[in-house]
């Protein structure tokens, strides 16, 4: 395990309590021992999640299929009587004059209208209702720059790593090649339909487009117009160019899009003898060539490639890219339905390492509440109430724009309270460092340190059961806590496997400041999970690093894994858990079973299914990843998917039906 591509380091220097020291304190006055799971009570994990006691006592499962074995191989399996298809891989066309796709050889004005790199959050939007035809919204969260330029002379045969780049003599990059790599970020959106012979595909549409890492957006919420922003692109504040590293996503109650920017601090340089707080905390690395892809070292010194080199060089904000930083860590809403209108950072929802958003079930009358977590280790999970209530086709995304933004701390006793992160409350005045409401959000995470949030384990995807308002969230994994710093919410050190957390609240309420929580099942093969007393994962679902998380309409909860670019050579903690996988829970039994594995290299995430359940769209990040620089070297991309041509691999949306075109899981 450990640092995985594309992660940023740790930066929390903070003494708050992490949720190790909340599970222990917990569970140990109920015999909870911490080097086995065996003995865990219904005061740790709920005793409805039994799925043998529960099922007994009448209720039916909704899971229906039989779970497929582990994988160690290069392809997808899913249960008998399902079938599969692959749409929208990285490079297919779709706006413009639609640029042919050519392996490893597209040039950077071809990408920017072809589908982008690393699939991960994506969304299905019904056009008129339609479960047969809709729009398609895909987050592009990072690239591996060998599979862009595989065939140009700079990269063929020569032994490159899953992220380096050729750089020339003088430690220069070529600006194409750094074109490209921009476009192939951001978000695509593209119309797909229900053929005549039951398969589905990419049409053209005036609505199909791509956001890219390029693209103009808008500033919107308290940050908006403040210094914090101030740019030489933009020195009044209110614009930025791009969104970066999109993960996972979230659907709006008024229908429109959110994709969040997660390890964006990366991209960025900066060599001034003191990083600002506002970079340090969030890990933008303080050298020269310390950007992930080198981006400001392009040959042309082009401005929207300088941009990426945060360093003070002007007299004034307005002279430079000291704040470029600080226009990213956003949630960046996009409306497909309008590809005119300009996407928006709703700055509102707090700065930071999002791994996406996700809303409760909307109340007319009601404020809007969402979640949203911040995928590093020992990070925070946060909410938002707005101020504004929700009206049915009068409330649009301006509603994000007003509210509070709240960090979570979990007690050992089970309940857990909402922390407002807003001036004047816990600690945040301008004698603590903390000028106002937009100095707050644009440090989130410094802001969540001194109101004392619990630090968590990675937390990545969330979800909001539909029916009963449970909220859920995953803990992916975090192997550098140590046995000092378990808690009831975070029990293990080393800890490889990950968890899930869940809570509700008093009459069910999301807006509530307390709420009480538990886990949901703590991941791990049959001798060290656990879902309920007693009872521990078997063959059907073992697993591991829990990641993308969705509850379909009906509580159907289905788990998605990212344990790394595991490939068929590895060997380590995660080997019996073979390739990513989805699976599908029942969180009113407990049941879990393993319906689906990917190739070699990926990782499973992103999953939404048409409004009638009987289609599922899922992405595969990333296959072919864990290949060596001397594979790629030999011409040995890891994995065929989805071409099995020999070519480079590539990110794209897997199609599941039922063969006997029912509801999926059931």
């Amino acid at each position: 395990m450990g640092h995985e591509h594309g992660d940023e380091p740790p930066c929390n220097a903070s003494p708050n309590r992490n949720f190790y020291e909340v599970m222990e304190a917990r569970v140990a006055r109920r015999g909870f021992l911490m080097g086995g799971l065996g003995a865990l009570t219904t005061g740790f994990i709920g005793a409805s999640l039994s799925g043998k006691p529960a099922l007994a006592q009448g209720l039916s499962s909704l899971i229906g299929f039989s779970a497929v074995p582990v994988s160690f191989e290069d392809t997808v399996v899913v249960p008998e009587g399902y079938s599969i298809q692959v749409l929208g891989p990285m490079g297919m066309p779709i706006s413009g004059k639609l640029p042919a796709y050519r392996p490893g050889a597209n040039t950077g004005a071809e990408q920017e209208h072809q589908i982008g790199q690393h699939h991960d959050g994506i969304h299905f939007f019904p056009i008129d209702g339609s479960s047969e035809d809709g729009l398609i919204a895909v987050n592009h969260e990072y690239i591996e720059p060998r599979f862009l330029h595989a065939e140009k002379p700079a990269y063929k045969g020569k032994p490159f790593n899953n992220h380096g780049v050729a750089l020339d003599a003088d430690g220069r990059r070529d600006d194409d090649e750094v074109r490209m790599e921009i476009a192939a970020h951001g978000v695509s959106v593209y119309r797909t339909t229900r053929q005549a012979d039951g398969l589905w595909a990419v049409v053209p549409d005036p609505r199909n487009r791509r956001i890219t890492a390029g693209t103009p957006v808008e500033i919107g919420g308290p940050v908006r117009g403040t210094a914090h922003v101030r740019t030489r692109f933009s020195p009044d504040g209110t614009r930025a160019r791009g969104t970066l590293n999109n993960c996972a996503h979230g659907a709006t109650p008024w229908n429109t899009y959110l994709a969040a920017e997660e390890n964006w601090a990366s991209y960025f340089a900066n060599t001034d003898a003191e990083v600002p707080r506002e970079h340090a905390r969030y890990g933008v690395p303080g050298d020269p060539r310390g950007a992930r892809y080198g981006w400001h070292l392009a040959k042309s010194g082009a401005d929207e490639h300088v941009r990426f080199d945060a360093s003070a060089r002007g007299a004034s904000a307005a002279e430079d890219y000291r704040n470029e930083p600080n226009t990213c860590g956003w949630m960046v809403e996009v409306d497909p339905f309008d590809p005119d209108a300009a996407p928006i950072k709703r700055t509102h929802l707090g700065r930071f390492a999002h791994e996406g958003v996700v809303f409760a079930p909307a109340v007319e009358g009601a404020p809007v509440v969402c979640y949203s977590g911040d995928d590093s280790r020992f990070e925070y999970i946060y909410k938002f109430v707005s101020d504004g209530l929700w009206i049915p086709g009068r409330t649009d995304g301006s509603i994000l724009d007003s509210g509070t933004l709240y960090v979570a701390r979990f007690n050992d006793d089970g309940s857990g309270e909402w922390l407002a992160l807003a001036p004047g409350q816990n600690g945040l005045t301008p004698a603590n460092g903390f000028a106002d409401l937009a100095d707050i959000l644009v440090n989130t995470r410094l802001a969540a340190d001194r109101a004392g949030a619990t630090k968590m384990d990675r937390p990545e995807w969330g979800t909001v059961d539909p029916n009963t308002g449970t909220t859920y969230f995953s803990l992916t994994n975090n192997t550098r806590r140590t046995q000092a710093q378990v808690d009831a919410v975070n029990p293990r050190a080393v800890n490889n496997f990950g968890q899930i957390v869940r809570w509700n609240y008093q009459d069910g309420d999301h807006a509530r400041a307390h709420f009480n929580w538990d886990l949901f099942v703590i991941a791990g093969d049959a001798r060290t999970s656990s879902v309920a007393p007693g009872d521990a994962l078997d063959v059907d679902s073992i697993f591991a690093c829990p990641d993308g998380l969705w509850c379909d309409r009906q509580s159907r909860l289905w788990i998605q894994t990212d344990m790394g670019d595991m490939g068929p050579d590895y060997e380590g903690p995660l080997k019996p858990f073979g390739m990513n996988m989805l699976l599908a829970a029942d969180p009113a039994t407990g049941e879990i079973k393993r319906f689906m594995t990917g190739p070699w290299g990926q990782e499973c995430t992103g999953v939404v299914t048409t409004p009638d359940g009987k289609t599922m769209f899922v992405n595969f990040q990333h296959p072919g990843a864990h290949a060596t620089a001397e594979q790629f070297a030999a011409g040995d991309y890891g994995s065929g998917f989805p071409d099995y041509t020999g070519a480079v691999p590539r990110s794209a949306t897997v199609v599941i039906t039922r063969n006997d075109g029912g509801v999926i899981g059931s």
